[in-house]
C-alpha cells in the first residue's frame, strides 16, 4: 500500500509545477477538448458486483441495509441474515467469467460511440481497476482482472478514447443504513469496501451543500484515489456523481482539476471533467445532467448522462429497456442544443451484455452510419430546432417524453451545411421548415441544395412566407429520424 502523506506531496508538487493552479481563475482557462466538442456520443457502463442480486438497481448495496426496504427483504429471503452474508460475500460471485474487453470494444464502435467511460468505483466501494491503494480491487478479487486496464486497451485499438468515472465520494455513507440494526458493521468505524458508513450523512441531505461533510481522511483518500485513477490509466474524461458538491469537497476539488489538467498538459492530450448541478464553477469544467435534457442551446458544452434501462443504471433481471429510435431522438435533440450523449449499458455479472441493449446499440450505429454526418463535427445553428413538442429541462425527465410530429425539426451546422433532422417523418413527403421561411429574421442565405442523407431522390422547394417548403416524394415507413442536408451559400 502506497504512503498517504508521500501521495499527497506529490500532488501538491504536480500543481505547483504546471500551468494551473487549484483556483477557479486558473482553471477557468482550461479549453473544452475539441475532441469532446466534435464526438457527441459515448458509453457509459455500471458493471460491478451490484449485478450478482441483480435486484431492482445498483443501489442494491445502500438499500439492503435500509430496514424494511424491498432490498433488504429480497437479501433475507435469498441469501439470510446481513452479519451472515453481507454486501462484501458478493465479490467472490462476482466472476466476469465471459467478459470480453474486445468483443465489448467491436460492440461500442459499431454503435458510432466515439469514447467509452467505465465506473472505475462505484458508491459500494469496490474498485473495478488494479489499485495500490486498495486490495478491494477486481484485480485481486472477484474477476480478477485489471477491468479498466484491459478496457483501456481494447477501446484505444478501435480509435475510441477511454474514460472513467468516480463515485468513491458517496461511499462515505453509503452504507449508514447498516448501522441501525445488527448487521455485522453497526460499530464500525473505517471497514472497506463499507467506508466509514457514516451516520451523520441521510438520504435527506446528500443533496445539501451544508450537510456533515466527510472526515479529511475520506476526502483525502477520494483525491489519492482519483489521482491514481489519472496517472494510472490516463482518461480522457473523469467523471463524477452528484455528492462531491458538499461544500467539505471545493478545496479537493480544485487540487483534483489542477493536478489532472497539469497531467493532461505534460502528456499533451485534451482532457476533461463532468459534473452536477454546481459542483465545479462555471467554465472549469463540463456540466452533466444525469437522465435529462435542457430545453435550449447552451453556450458552453454539457452532457446528458442516461441508460438503456429506464429503472437502473446496473444490470437486473426485470430491467425496462427504452427503444432504439427514442434514444436516436434524444441524440440528435441533444447535440442541436450544444451537448453531447453519455449513454449507459448494465452487463451481467459473468460479463455478457444483455441482447436488448446489444440491439439498441447496434440499431444507433446503424443510423449513425447513414446519418453521422449532421451529429459528429458540427456546432449548434441559430436555433436548436423547432416544432411544438417540448422537452422537460432538468434531470431525471428521461422517460417522459411525448411523440414527436413532423413539425418537430432539429438544427445542427458544419459550413456550408445545415443539417435539418426531421423527428417524425411525414406520411406526405413535404417537410415545412418555418425558420427558413421567405423574408425570415433569422436566415438570409442562399439554399444551393438540399438533399436527404440515405437516399438518392431528386428533391425541389421553395421559399414561401410560411416556410421553406421542401418536396420529397418519399413516403417512409420509419420510425426513425430523416436528416435533411442543405448546402447553405
Amino acid at each position: 500500500m502506497s504512503d498517504s502523506k508521500s501521495n499527497l506531496s506529490s500532488v501538491d508538487r504536480v500543481i505547483r509545477q504546471g500551468p494551473y493552479e487549484d483556483n477557479w481563475t486558473s482553471l477557468s482557462k482550461h479549453p473544452v477538448p475539441q475532441w469532446y466538442q466534435n464526438d457527441k456520443f459515448g458509453i457509459f457502463i455500471h458493471w460491478g458486483a451490484y449485478s450478482v442480486p441483480a435486484f431492482n438497481s445498483e443501489w442494491y448495496p445502500r438499500n439492503m441495509y435500509i430496514e424494511d426496504s424491498p432490498e433488504y427483504k429480497h437479501h433475507l429471503e435469498t441469501y439470510g441474515e446481513h452479519k451472515l452474508f453481507g454486501y462484501a460475500d458478493f465479490i467472490p460471485l462476482f466472476k466476469g467469467e465471459k467478459f470480453d474487453a474486445e468483443q465489448w470494444a467491436s460492440l461500442f464502435a459499431a454503435s458510432g460511440a466515439r469514447y467509452v467511460m467505465p465506473v472505475a468505483e462505484h458508491h459500494d466501494g469496490f474498485q473495478m481497476y488494479d489499485s495500490q491503494l486498495s486490495d478491494w480491487n477486481a484485480a485481486q478479487m472477484g474477476p480478477k482482472k485489471d477491468i479498466l486496464g484491459l478496457l483501456k486497451d481494447a477501446v484505444e485499438a478501435k480509435g475510441m478514447r477511454i474514460c472513467a468515472s468516480s463515485h468513491r465520494a458517496e461511499n462515505y455513507w453509503f452504507f449508514n443504513g447498516a448501522r441501525t440494526f445488527d448487521s455485522g458493521l453497526q460499530n464500525i468505524s473505517f471497514q472497506e469496501p463499507y467506508g466509514y458508513a457514516s451516520p451523520d450523512v441521510s438520504d435527506k441531505t446528500t443533496h445539501d451543500v451544508a450537510s456533515p461533510g466527510p472526515s479529511q481522511a475520506h476526502l483525502e483518500d477520494w483525491l489519492m484515489r482519483t489521482c491514481e485513477l489519472i496517472d494510472k490509466y490516463q482518461p480522457k474524461v473523469l467523471w463524477f456523481d452528484w455528492w462531491i458538491l458538499n461544500q467539505a469537497f471545493k478545496p479537493y476539488l480544485k487540487k483534483l482539476a489542477a493536478y489532472y489538467y497539469n497531467r493532461a498538459a505534460e502528456w499533451g492530450e485534451e482532457v476533461a471533467i463532468n459534473y452536477k448541478y454546481d459542483a465545479f464553477a462555471l467554465n472549469t469544467a463540463v456540466f452533466d445532467i444525469e437522465r435529462g435534457q435542457l430545453s435550449n442551446i447552451r453556450r458552453q458544452l454539457w452532457q446528458n448522462d442516461t441508460a438503456i434501462a429506464k429503472n437502473s443504471w446496473g444490470y437486473t433481471e426485470n430491467n425496462q429497456f427504452k427503444d432504439a429510435t427514442d434514444l436516436i431522438c434524444d441524440l440528435v435533440d441533444i447535440v442541436s442544443k450544444n451537448g453531447c450523449l453519455l449513454l449507459n449499458i448494465g452487463p451481467r455479472a459473468d460479463g455478457t451484455i444483455t441482447e436488448e441493449e446489444q440491439l439498441v446499440l447496434l440499431r444507433i450505429g446503424k443510423w449513425l452510419k447513414t446519418n453521422g454526418e449532421a451529429i459528429y463535427d458540427t456546432t449548434t445553428w441559430t436555433v436548436f430546432g423547432e416544432g411544438e413538442t417540448e422537452i422537460p429541462e432538468g434531470a431525471f425527465t428521461d422517460v417522459n417524453r411525448a411523440t414527436f410530429t413532423p413539425e418537430d425539426i432539429r438544427f445542427t451546422y458544419n459550413a456550408p451545411y445545415l443539417y435539418a433532422t426531421v423527428l417524425k417523418w411525414p406520411e406526405t413527403g413535404q417537410v415545412r421548415i418555418q425558420s427558413m421561411k421567405k423574408e425570415s429574421k433569422i436566415f438570409n442565405g442562399v439554399i444551393k441544395d438540399i438533399c436527404l442523407l440515405g437516399f438518392d431522390q431528386n428533391i425541389s422547394w421553395s421559399q414561401t412566407p410560411e416556410g421553406l417548403v421542401i418536396e420529397t416524394g418519399l413516403n417512409l415507413n420509419t420510425d426513425e429520424p430523416i436528416c435533411l442536408k442543405l448546402t447553405i451559400d
